[in-house]
Order: structure tokens, then C-alpha cells, then sequence
């Protein structure tokens, strides 16, 4: 996947009586998944700055090779961050019926990237690559990151991607990042800090 906050402003509080009574419903309203997603600041550094296009419900029309299949539509937002150069990110957030199926869901996506590598290779029979797990990153139900650097030695094109597929409750996140490059190259610390604060804010 070659891409991945809202700058949000609360309106002046009215003081109608219907207005309070509005905020008073919100109150009580379980939070959306679009407070949940990261700001363009919080992903890696990069050598020009991160934008980020709107959260959009459902998935993406140009879906993740990696998570094709898996992830639900119904529940799920998604944003994709871009940079000038070539490097890009997505956040995918999912609110699923309950915890047991969102504790699913994580394990069937964590699967789906360990095998992604396998899959690329079946498809594109040109494709050399490494895939590794690089552990379990401690917040809220844990997170989880992989990566994938594959190339193509005719062209002598270099990719890497980084993954991570997180829980809190009943919401699951995965993050995309990637970039023309190799692992040496990639920002793994800073992708699990950005890991770390994407679980957080499930909230």
C-alpha cells in the first residue's frame, strides 16, 4: 500500500435550552471511530510534510492487498496520509458488535499479514521479498507490528511496508505505511510510537 485528524474546532456552546438538551444527548452517545484517528503529525517523520485526506466510512475502493477480505465494511472508517515524496499511510478503523468479534477480527487480520508475502509471491511470480514480525507493542490489548520489503531485481524497484493491527474493546485499527526504500530505511521506532498513540486514542 503505497499511502495511510482531524483538525477538530467545537463549535461556541449555544444556550437554548434545546441545545443543551442536544449536547446532553451526545453525552450520553457512544464515540464515533472518527475521533479515533490519528493526526497527520502523529505518523513517522518524513522528509516533507504528512496531509491527510478526509475519514471516509467503509473501505477504501483501492483496498490493502494484505487485508483484502478480512476487514468489515459495515463499522469500519478509513484515512489515508500522504507526503509529497513517496511515502504514504492509511489508518482503517473498525467498531465491531462486540469485543469477542473484535478480538477476532484482530487475530484474522494479524494472520493475514503475516501471510501477505506469500500471497504477493503466488500472484506476482517476479516478486522477491522478506516478511518479519517485530513484536507486540503494550497499550490497551496490545498492538502488533510486521513488515514486508519486497523488490523486483529485473527493475530494481525497492518497496517496504510497515503494519500494525491494534485492540481496545470492541475497536480494531490497522496501519499502513510505506515507501520506496528498504527496511534500514524505514522508521520502525517512530512507527511503533505512532502504533502506540493510534491504540490509545480508541477510546
Amino acid at each position: 500500500m503505497r499511502r495511510a485528524s482531524d483538525a477538530y474546532v467545537r463549535p461556541e456552546p449555544s444556550r437554548s435550552p434545546r441545545s443543551r438538551s442536544a449536547r446532553a444527548s451526545r453525552a450520553h452517545s457512544p464515540p464515533g471511530p472518527r475521533s479515533s484517528f490519528l493526526a497527520a503529525a502523529q505518523w513517522p517523520a518524513s522528509h516533507t510534510p504528512w496531509t491527510a485526506g478526509p475519514v471516509r466510512k467503509g473501505l477504501p475502493e483501492d483496498g490493502s492487498f494484505c487485508t483484502a477480505g478480512t476487514t468489515p465494511a459495515a463499522g469500519t472508517r478509513h484515512r489515508d496520509f500522504r507526503t509529497e515524496l513517496d511515502t504514504g499511510a492509511r489508518q482503517t478503523v473498525t467498531v465491531a458488535p462486540t469485543t469477542a468479534k473484535a478480538k477476532a477480527l484482530a487475530a484474522e487480520l494479524r494472520t493475514a499479514l503475516a501471510t501477505c508475502l506469500e500471497r504477493m509471491k503466488e500472484q506476482d511470480p517476479g516478486i522477491e521479498g522478506v516478511s518479519k514480525y517485530h513484536g507486540r507493542v503494550n497499550v490497551e490489548e496490545g498492538a502488533h507490528v510486521y513488515s514486508i520489503d519486497t523488490s523486483y531485481p529485473e527493475a530494481g524497484s525497492t518497496d517496504i511496508g510497515l503494519y500494525a493491527v491494534g485492540r481496545d474493546g470492541r475497536t480494531v485499527t490497522v496501519l499502513e505505511w510505506g515507501q520506496l526504500g528498504d527496511l534500514d530505511t524505514a522508521p520502525l521506532k517512530g512507527f511503533k510510537k505512532t502504533t502506540a498513540t493510534a491504540v490509545a486514542k480508541l477510546h
